[in-house]
This record gives structure tokens, sequence and C-alpha cells, in this order.
């Protein structure tokens, strides 16, 4: 009877953890699929940021 047990706990287990790890990776963002792309940086376009003349 203890085998039994012990065999139904496995299965419980793998039925709760198998739709936690979707869940999990589906909200991170699909877990890799897709390639990672670098972002493109114009410098031209960056501003500087400086302080108020009037801070003190």
């Amino acid at each position: 009877m203890k085998r039994i047990e012990q065999i139904v706990a496995i299965f419980i287990a793998a039925g709760l953890s198998i739709p936690s790890y979707w869940f999990f990776w589906t909200m991170a963002g699909g877990g890799g699929y897709e390639k990672r792309t670098k972002p493109i940086l114009d410098n031209k376009s960056e501003k500087v940021l400086q302080t108020p003349s009037n801070f003190d």
C-alpha cells in the first residue's frame, strides 16, 4: 500500500509541476525560442542631461 502512495505522489507532483513550468516560461517570454537582437543605438540622437542653473 505504501508503494502505491509513493507512485501516486510522484504522479501528482509531475501533474502540478508541468503546468507550472509551462506557465513560468510563457510569462518569461518563451524561454529563448526567439533569437535576441542587439539594440541599435543612434549616437546622434542622444541627449545630454544637464542640471538646471538655478539648482541649489
